[in-house]
């Protein structure tokens, strides 16, 4: 009894280093946030904490542009999650497939992860400049063109295309690592049956990805919920034009840094997106029922 209580203080004293940190940085913010959000607090001057119950989660309810908020990134992430994965998949099975310098096209297409998104961000902000060069493409090719920063039909749609660009190659990479594993005797019997190289990819290549699929599904959901950084610098940090490029996350930091008195009730909004986040998650892995390939 001594050796196992030796044993597991000695696993515990090894670990305390990490443990420490967990606790905080990350368990220690979380039940913090979680105590603020039943708060009303004050943190200028004398720093007070009024305790308020749900009055901070009605409040939701009742909050024109946090409606606004949810709704614009509910429309992010249904088109940005579904047109990341799907690109990400078609450029893996496109690179993976033999063909002349796909090795240079591998480093090529893989770039833009390696971009900061605050730069990359400002790079797209001059190409869409109403004079810049995406306008200046459309124009050549006798297209419309938009006001993309400006517009707010249109200024969301162009942090999607943002995006789902610089966000499918880091996608692409996990894909190629899948593909390396699919045996190529599957291939050789689909082939002797018949099957073209799209009924290879689609009743081959698609099935046996399905765990991947749902990891690189379930990451961009996480990603896409918490967008904030492109929001923020296409918009001056307001969510314009006309709060059409606000984001629940951007509305957090709104509430919590630049509107006195309403920490509480940003860290509520924090809340219900994690719940927001979490029942997507956990929806998604119920869907996709990946745990019965194994």
């Amino acid at each position: 009894m001594k050796r196992k209580w030796r044993e597991t203080g000695t696993g515990y004293l090894l670990m305390s280093p990490t443990l420490f940190v967990l606790l905080l940085f990350i368990i220690g913010p979380i039940v913090f946030a979680i105590f603020l959000a039943f708060h009303k607090v004050q943190l200028l001057g004398t720093t007070t904490f009024e305790f308020v119950g749900l009055d901070n989660f009605e409040r939701i309810a009742h909050d024109a542009r946090a409606k606004i908020a949810l709704w614009n990134t509910l429309k992010y992430v249904v088109i940005v999650v579904p047109c990341q994965t799907i690109l990400a998949l078609v450029l893996a099975a496109t690179l993976n497939a033999g063909l002349k310098g796909q090795k240079f096209f591998r480093i090529v297409y893989f770039l833009p992860t390696l971009t900061s998104s605050a730069v990359l961000t400002l790079i797209f902000m001059w190409m869409y400049n109403q004079n810049g060069l995406i306008n200046h493409v459309l124009k050549l090719l006798g297209l419309p063109t938009y006001n993309w920063i400006g517009d707010p039909d249109v200024a969301l749609t162009a942090i999607m295309i943002m995006n789902i660009w610089s966000t499918a190659p880091y996608f692409m990479v996990i894909y190629l690592a899948a593909l390396q594993d699919i045996p190529d005797s599957l291939y050789e019997a689909a082939e002797l049956d018949g099957a073209n190289a799209l009924q290879k990819f689609w009743y081959v290549t698609v099935p046996y990805l399905r765990p991947v699929t749902s990891f690189v599904v379930i990451m961009g959901l996480i990603g896409t919920f918490q967008l904030f950084d492109q929001s923020y610098i296409f918009s001056g940090g307001s969510g314009g034009p006309n709060n059409s490029t606000l984001t629940v996350v951007l509305l957090i930091y709104q509430y919590a840094f630049k509107t006195l008195g309403t920490m509480g009730y940003a860290a509520a909004l924090a809340f219900v997106l994690a719940l927001i986040i979490l029942t997507a998650t956990l929806l998604q892995r119920k869907f996709s029922k990946e745990e019965s390939l194994y």
